[in-house]
């Protein structure tokens, strides 16, 4: 242990009393992040092998819906890490009044965004299904509409349940979503297990108990953010006693406070607006590029996006990280401190990244036989996934992490536009002239492919920033 973390300690000396999180604090709130993601992944691989018992047309459908779904679901997440940002900053600059505020403005924010999301999503999901979708057959269509009717009910509870869960990730305890997510997810997959097996529901029996899961999430998140007495006893319990104290207060929740709200918008529209391109580029390429593949193609991406959001999980943990390490050390003024914490967790990245990818490779054929798919359609995830994995161990973490340290120091337009060429840009183009413009008949292999590259431009792009130094111009608070 004691050789990797030298491994991990950048060259650059930085004083005791500026390291705001030691080793112990990192590892502290890594692993559970880690475990909540893992949490998460697995209900996917549960979801999508089940929904491959669960009936004609079923898995299609539902991976068809999630590329819609998605896309909302990253626009929440993205809103709240964008808040989170600001809330970091104001713990690291110690003004609990303006942390308190702007935790309860993003409630505010969420609530909103997420009930015109879900009317939006009720009134038109099934003419854009219909729509998009028509080469398909009725009874994956059908699946289709069902499950995105059903699961679009619980928007604003997935959007509350991503604004409390950045107020805790912010304050650097983890360890709370952590319990929340295991709660949630021991529903969802119970009942997934009950639709699918026991009521032989089809598509609903997949998407019901996901609508409940959220639910009953966002209501214990929103209660411990309350921060009532018996909400903060249960934290004491669960080892979580809150060292910088950030609340939401209901009156603040239930109105606009414009200049709040600004600040936080201010960080969270680019991020909205870089995650939401991210996942509506899928979308397009999905639709114009892999809807016209076979079916063994489009099975083989949804459960191929299952495994590769396992081997991303690392980078998806160790960028709330960054949000939080670095936005503290910005907050408090220390931009030198926040360099040195930005080399140390991109090294710290890194490592961790190689382990966890080569572990998920090893585990993938151990587990594609639970899944009831061809053979063919087997040996194609294998390869999608061995390309997904290689690059997102060497590469992503420049690509992810580390854009979200810049992200959390305030450098949000370069992020932004950075994600924007190389996602819409970048992969987009790459997608179509590797599948469709050069017929070199990959199929999703090409679309595997196209994602990696923009990775690799995304980290050049990231480095070069940050040796810059530019991003230390940048204010939030």
């Amino acid at each position: 242990m004691g050789a990797f973390a030298r491994l991990i300690e950048p060259r650059q000396q930085l004083g005791d009393e500026r390291k705001t999180f030691d080793n112990k604090a990192l590892k502290a709130m890594i692993i559970p992040l880690v475990i909540e993601n893992v949490l998460q992944m697995v209900v996917g691989l549960a979801d999508t092998m089940m929904a491959s018992h669960a009936g004609e047309g079923v898995l299609t459908g539902v991976g068809l819906d999630n590329l819609i779904i998605t896309v909302f679901l990253y626009l929440f997440t993205a809103l709240s890490a964008g808040g989170a940002v600001v809330v970091s900053q104001y713990i690291g600059s110690r003004d609990g009044k303006n942390a308190s505020l702007s935790a309860s403005q993003i409630f505010h924010i969420a609530g909103l965004l997420s009930l015109v999301c879900m009317a939006l999503t009720l009134a038109f999901g099934p003419a854009l299904i219909d729509a998009v979708f028509a080469a398909k057959s009725e009874a994956v269509r059908s699946a289709c509409k069902t499950y995105l009717w059903i699961v679009a009910l619980s928007f604003p509870a997935t959007a509350v349940y991503n604004a409390g869960a950045a107020v805790f990730r912010a304050m650097g305890q983890t360890r709370i979503t952590m319990w929340v997510t295991l709660a949630g997810n021991i529903v969802n997959v119970a009942g997934n297990a009950i639709g699918v097996f026991a009521l032989h529901a089809g598509a609903p029996g997949v998407a019901w108990p996901t609508v409940i899961s959220w639910y009953l999430n966002a209501a214990v998140m929103t209660w411990l953010c309350l921060g009532t007495p018996k909400a903060e006893r249960l934290l004491e319990r669960l080892k979580a006693a809150r060292k910088a104290r950030v609340t939401i207060v209901p009156k603040d929740v239930l109105r606009l406070h414009p200049s709040m709200a600004g600040r936080i918008l201010g960080v969270a529209i680019p991020n909205s607006i870089e995650s939401t391109l991210f996942q509506a580029s899928k979308v397009v390429i999905s639709f114009m590029l892999l809807a016209s593949l076979p079916d063994m193609h489009i099975d083989a991406n949804t459960t191929g996006q299952t495994f590769w959001s396992l081997a991303a999980c690392m980078g998806t943990a160790m960028s709330t990280v960054f949000i939080t390490v670095i936005g503290q050390c910005v907050g408090a003024g220390d931009q030198e401190a926040a360099a040195w914490y930005m080399r140390k967790l991109t090294r710290l990245s890194v490592a961790l990244a190689v382990i966890w990818n080569a572990a998920v490779m090893a585990l993938t054929p151990m587990l594609l036989p639970l899944y009831d798919l061809p053979a063919e359609t087997k040996t194609l995830i294998l390869i999608v996934v061995a390309i997904h994995n290689f690059f997102s161990a060497t590469v992503q973490p420049f690509a992810m992490p580390l854009s979200s340290g810049l992200r959390a120091a305030g450098d949000i337009k370069f992020t932004m536009w950075a994600s924007i060429f190389c996602t819409v840009v970048c992969r987009t183009l790459l997608s179509f002239l590797l599948v469709r413009w050069l017929d070199l008949g990959l199929g999703v292999i090409g679309i595997a492919i196209a994602m990696a590259l923009d990775w690799c431009i995304k980290a050049v792009l990231d480095i070069v920033r940050f040796r810059s130094g530019k991003w230390k111009n940048r204010k939030v608070i």
